[in-house]
C-alpha cells in the first residue's frame, strides 16, 4: 500500500493527526478490514501536550513503536510509563482496560506507529510491557513478531509478513518504498531489504512475521 492510500483521520483541531493503513473506527472500508491477525496500523502524530483521552480496549494487542518525541501512557492496571523514540510498547488488553495517551512534552511533536492484533485468546487480566530492544510479541498472539530493522536485512520466511517504512527509502526484492509505504507478503521464501540512502542506518522499518 503507496503511503498516499492511507485514510487521513484524527483531530486536527485538538493537535491529532491520524494515518491509517486499515479500515479502522469510522472509515471503513470492506477491502481492507485487515491481514492476518493485524488488524490495525496507524501513524499519530500530537502536537505538543495533545493526546487521547481515557478510552477503553478488551481483547486486543497493541503495540506502539515511537518514531520521534516522548508518548505518556498511563492505564487502569496501574502502568504508567513515558516512552521514548526508539522503544516499544505493548499492551494486552484482555478482560478489559483503560488508558490515556499523550505526548509527554510541551515543546516538540510526538509521532509514532501504533499496530493491533486480534489475539489468540480473549478474556484474562491485562498485561503490559515495554522495551528498547528490536524485537517484540504479544502474550496473547506469541506467534507473532515485529521487528525494528534499521538498513539492509534478509528477511526469513513467514505465513504472512507485513512491511512499513517509517523512514528512508529501500528496496524490498528490488521495488522502491518509502516512508508509510507498506508491503503485504503471502508465503514465498526470504525476501532482500536494500536501502538506497547514503547513510543506510538512517532507513527504519518494521516488519511484522504473522502466524496465520
Amino acid at each position: 500500500m503507496p503511503a498516499t492510500a492511507r485514510f487521513r483521520g484524527g483531530d486536527p483541531a485538538a493537535g491529532i493527526e491520524t494515518l491509517h493503513g486499515f479500515s479502522f473506527g469510522p472509515h471503513y472500508d470492506p477491502d481492507n478490514l485487515r491481514f492476518g491477525p493485524l488488524v490495525a496500523v496507524n501513524e499519530e502524530r500530537l502536537a505538543p501536550g495533545a493526546g487521547f483521552a481515557e478510552h477503553a480496549h478488551r481483547d486486543v494487542e497493541i503495540v506502539t513503536f515511537v518514531v520521534d518525541g516522548e508518548l505518556a501512557h498511563d492505564d487502569t492496571a496501574g502502568h504508567r510509563h513515558v516512552v521514548r523514540a526508539g522503544e516499544i510498547q505493548w499492551l494486552s488488553a484482555g478482560d478489559g482496560v483503560r488508558h490515556t495517551e499523550r505526548n509527554a512534552r510541551r515543546d516538540q511533536p510526538l509521532t509514532f506507529l501504533q499496530m493491533w492484533l486480534e489475539p489468540g485468546e480473549s478474556g484474562g487480566p491485562p498485561a503490559y510491557g515495554r522495551t528498547s530492544g528490536d524485537r517484540v510479541s504479544t502474550p496473547r498472539r506469541p506467534g507473532s513478531a515485529l521487528v525494528v530493522h534499521r538498513g539492509p536485512a534478509r528477511l526469513p520466511a513467514a505465513p504472512l509478513r507485513h512491511l512499513h517504512v517509517v523512514r528512508g527509502r529501500l528496496l524490498l526484492d528490488g521495488q522502491p518504498f518509502g516512508p508509510g509505504d507498506a508491503a503485504r507478503v503471502t508465503g514465498g521464501g526470504d525476501l532482500t531489504v536494500d536501502t538506497v540512502e547514503a547513510d543506510p542506518e538512517t532507513t527504519t522499518y518494521l516488519v511484522w512475521s504473522l502466524d496465520a
